[in-house]
């Protein structure tokens, strides 16, 4: 990834998406008016952090990367698999979804963020973008098959045209799961027993490997992958297993 930074904020971009097309950043943390433990571009209300804080962050990171803080669609992210189609800047927040996409000129499509996996998502051709949500739910439910659907549905997008990026999340290593998860990973990917890798007696569950597989599966050809941990770089990122769930959430649009 590509690191810029203006003024205060600091963000990262992926070379596979063209410049001067599309505007796209995964924001640090740092730049913010956040106190601890949202220190401090805390981008999600949902936190226990004030909204005027958050509005300011948010405010700070826009003006970063030369948009209005008016061009942003969002969703209340639920960890589930629904894609929601964005047709104008007036998009209810309110609505749950865990993918958005667009092909409306001037709409940011944002997310935050804490371990769970960004991926974002772009079709040269059609000229459409997404992002999602995926977190272990996400994943085995199928955001990554809902999003890629839902671009060819709506949008005419073909799957081998789109670019996909995986941003900053945690990793295998840092990410051990329960009997719960273990089991509902298998169910989705039955083939792939490596995406449950073992450390210590231990399964782990690797989210980076398993939305690339997803993605691969819908026929996306084109991902590149962070392989930036956000358990391990709390200096960065947000970590909601890494700060038992006391922290902020950085922002993805």
């Amino acid at each position: 990834m590509q690191v810029e930074q203006r003024g205060s904020v600091r963000f990262k971009t992926f070379a596979s998406f063209p410049a001067g097309r599309i505007v796209h950043a995964v924001f640090d943390r740092i730049g913010g008016v956040s106190p601890a433990p949202y220190n401090s571009l805390n981008m999600s209300i949902g936190t226990g952090d004030t909204i005027e804080n958050v509005r300011e962050n948010q405010h700070r990171a826009f003006q970063a990367i030369g948009l209005p803080l008016a061009s942003m669609a969002r969703a209340w992210q639920v960890h589930g698999n629904r894609t929601v189609p964005v047709y104008g800047q007036s998009y209810n927040p309110t609505k749950k979804a865990d993918a958005l996409i667009t092909a409306t000129p001037g709409v940011a499509l944002f997310m935050s963020f804490a371990d769970c996996v960004p991926i974002l998502l772009y079709d040269p051709v059609q000229h459409v973008i997404g992002i999602a949500h995926a977190g272990w739910r996400g994943t085995v439910s199928g955001i990554c098959q809902d999003v890629v659907t839902k671009m060819g549905l709506y949008f005419h997008c073909h799957p081998t045209d789109i670019l996909a990026a995986i941003g900053p999340s945690i990793s295998a290593k840092n990410y051990p799961v329960g009997a719960e998860v273990a089991d509902a990973v298998m169910r989705a990917f039955p083939e792939q027993n490596e995406l449950l890798p073992v450390h210590n007696g231990k399964a782990h569950f690797d989210l980076w490997d398993a939305n690339v597989n997803a993605l691969r599966r819908c026929g996306v050809k084109t991902i590149q992958l962070s392989q930036l941990c956000t358990a391990s770089c709390t200096d960065q990122y947000f970590s909601h297993r890494a700060e038992a769930g006391n922290t902020g959430r950085f922002g993805t649009v």
